[in-house]
């Protein structure tokens, strides 16, 4: 099965590390990505989270396309309830009018965060209640059709930067159907909806300027490497890293607990919702994960994967990318209008 392959990079700042030798890490990842044949890389706007540094999507996106030459870059994403569409549009027609044709904006409602901070980023409570009508704004910036009258992105006006809307819920769905988007749904940490999700966005989908037919990319975790039994290792101790950050928030956020008490948390309530979250998740040898993706691929009826790494060791989610290049040989001509 032929199915385009990009990359998730979630500038994880593992243990020992700085923020700042995670970021190198990025720009070092992305080079060989592009080498290695990967259609795409997007970085998700998380804010106050000592693990992931990639809160300034914007920034980080310049420093790595500027370091890449063919790569597309996008957000994935943006949440764009925290800004102004004009200040999106502006940052994103900044990047596009250097970097032509590799830029894209995936828009998220979500705070990407906890309420205190959302609180500290002066986002206001009701401000996801305008997404829909902001993306319509930030489009218009993007496209030179503005919808404020007097206002223009510059830069920005006239780059048609694509826009992607992601979900893990029936609302993306829908309004990514309605406006004629590529839609993403998060099923590498919210795979609950996403057959209805994708089944409403295909049913519902409405032709645009930027895409003829629908185009669904489905999130899914992966872990490779040369023995299944390295792969199921690292895996079970992403598992234990992130019950332990579920269980460890607030006033017990900096506990360390030994491997025996995160074993005896994975068997429990906190360790099931992990399990829920990690549901699609493909692990093994270049061969065991390369036929759970092409299964996953039918299963989610998705015309693109992005991949995430769930290993906190850099050096292994670099050796997963590398088992999995040979897909994308494969993946090239899948592809559906202005998405691929």
């Amino acid at each position: 099965m032929a199915y385009p392959l990009s990359i998730l990079d979630l500038a994880q700042v593992v243990r020992g590390e700085t923020t700042a030798d995670s970021l190198r890490a990025s720009v070092d990842m992305a080079q060989r990505a592009e080498a290695w044949g990967y259609r795409r890389i997007w970085y998700a706007e998380h804010h106050n989270m000592p693990t992931i540094a990639s809160s300034a999507t914007a920034v980080l996106i310049g420093q790595v396309a500027a370091a890449t030459s063919t790569i597309r870059l996008g957000s994935g994403g943006v949440m764009l309830p925290n800004h102004a569409p004009l200040t999106v549009a502006e940052q994103f027609g900044t990047l596009a009018s250097f970097h032509p044709g590799r830029i894209e904006l995936g828009l998220g409602r979500a705070p990407g965060t906890d309420q205190q901070t959302m609180l500290a980023m002066r986002r206001d409570h009701t401000s996801a209640d305008r997404f829909p009508q902001d993306v319509l704004e930030l489009q218009g910036y993007l496209s030179g059709q503005s919808r404020i009258d007097g206002v223009e992105a510059t830069p920005g006006k006239g780059t048609g930067v694509p826009l992607y809307i992601l979900g893990s819920s029936l609302f993306g769905a829908h309004l990514a159907a309605a406006l004629g988007l590529p839609y993403s749904f998060a099923s590498h940490f919210a795979p609950a909806a996403m057959h209805d999700a994708v089944r409403v966005y295909r049913d519902e989908f409405t032709p645009s300027a930027q895409l003829s037919e629908p185009h669904v990319i489905a999130g899914v975790n992966v872990v490779a490497a040369d023995t299944a039994e390295r792969a199921r290792q690292l895996f079970h101790d992403a598992r234990r890293r992130r019950v332990a950050a579920l269980v460890g928030r607030g006033r017990a956020r900096d506990r360390r607990f030994t491997d025996e008490e995160l074993d005896a948390l994975l068997e429990s309530p906190a360790g099931a919702q992990v399990a829920g979250m990690t549901k699609y998740s493909a692990v093994g040898t270049a061969d065991e994960v390369t036929d759970y993706l092409d299964r996953f691929a039918v299963d989610a009826d998705a015309d693109e994967l992005i991949v995430v790494s769930q290993a906190a060791d850099r050096a292994a989610w670099l050796r997963t990318l590398e088992l999995l290049a040979p897909l994308n040989a494969r993946g090239v001509g899948r592809s559906r209008g202005a998405a691929a």
